[in-house]
């Protein structure tokens, strides 16, 4: 394990190496770069269609969805032809799966609190064909431009782009939608394999801010949601303060919260934490999902799949 150690911040080591139990493996996978994916975009694609265009690169279908498929990687995928006319979308894989576990219908009223760039709100569009109203909001008017430029290549038309403060949408859309994503801005730690930056700006106290930031997105975005409405809490980071802890603290404020298992067949996801540096989490938190760069070959990542119940029955 030493010859992995020398890339990654003395802190970093001793926090997850107590809390990944095959560490070793963990730092080896992420030290290199993730499996190329890509996303078919039913709304203007066929699957057969998609491998057509990309039957120079030997796409191949994964086990957990049909639309997904490992290519090999090239330079340039994202200058070809067919991405540029949105017949498919270049996303990783484990960001697939928080729409996935999410499963929006058509003609629903969904909401992504966070969206920006859109690999998620473009996928939800299609899962929705193009039907019901899509809110995409992002607080950055920078980042909302190149979610509208993705929203517009990917042709969904159900979508309605807005730039505003997570924390507020969820009053102004109170118990108005059906689903609602909230990806949470993060501190990124499962995209270093994409970008060994992400170390460089790694702190204790990054972690710490963002966890505050999240508290607040993951209540917005349960306000918003319908008795009986579902939501999926996702980060693409490791920390604990992050995932378990958000999720406990949007259970210790809403006793109308309720933490649902999740399942995805043929792709690999790891229990929550039950405790972390001497906090024991609700046992419901059990119920939400770590994606490890080791057991899929993908970037890391946190679900939690959450349903509102009426105030009084639950």
């Amino acid at each position: 394990m030493a010859q992995y150690l020398q890339d990654f911040p003395e802190e970093f080591v001793e926090r997850y190496s107590r809390l990944i139990p095959d560490f070793a493996d963990f730092l080896k996978v992420t030290g290199t770069a993730s499996r190329k994916t890509i996303r078919v975009n039913t709304l203007k694609a066929t699957k057969q269609e998609v491998v057509d265009w990309l039957g120079d690169l030997g796409p191949e279908a994964l086990p957990w969805w049909d639309l997904a498929f490992g290519i090999r990687d090239v330079e340039g995928i994202g200058k070809r032809l067919g991405h540029f006319l949105g017949l498919f979308y270049i996303q990783d894989a484990a960001s697939m799966i928080p729409p996935l576990v999410l499963d929006p219908k058509p003609e629903e009223t969904v909401l992504d609190l966070a969206a920006a760039p859109g690999s998620k709100t473009t996928q939800i569009s299609a899962m929705m064909q193009n039907t019901g109203l899509l809110i995409a909001n992002d607080s950055s008017s920078r980042r909302v431009r190149g979610l509208v430029g993705n929203v517009d290549r990917a042709g969904c038309l159900n979508v309605a782009v807005c730039r505003m403060d997570g924390n507020r949408i969820g009053r102004l859309l109170e118990n108005s939608c059906d689903r609602v994503l909230v990806d949470a801005p993060c501190t990124c730690e499962g995209t270093i394999r994409k970008s060994h930056q992400v170390l460089n700006r790694w702190s204790v106290s990054a972690i710490q801010r963002f966890s505050r930031l999240q508290n607040g997105l993951i209540v917005s975005g349960f306000r918003a949601l319908r008795p009986g409405g579902l939501m999926v809490y996702s980060t693409c980071t490791i920390a604990p303060e992050e995932n378990e802890g958000v999720v406990t603290y949007l259970l210790s404020k809403f006793p109308n919260a309720f933490v649902l298992p999740i399942e995805l067949p043929g792709f690999v996801m790891r229990p929550a934490l039950d405790t972390w540096k001497g906090e024991s989490f609700p046992e419901p938190v059990r119920h939400c999902r770590r994606i490890l760069p080791q057991d899929n070959d993908t970037e890391g990542f946190f679900l939690a799949l959450i349903r509102k119940g009426d105030a009084e029955a639950g």
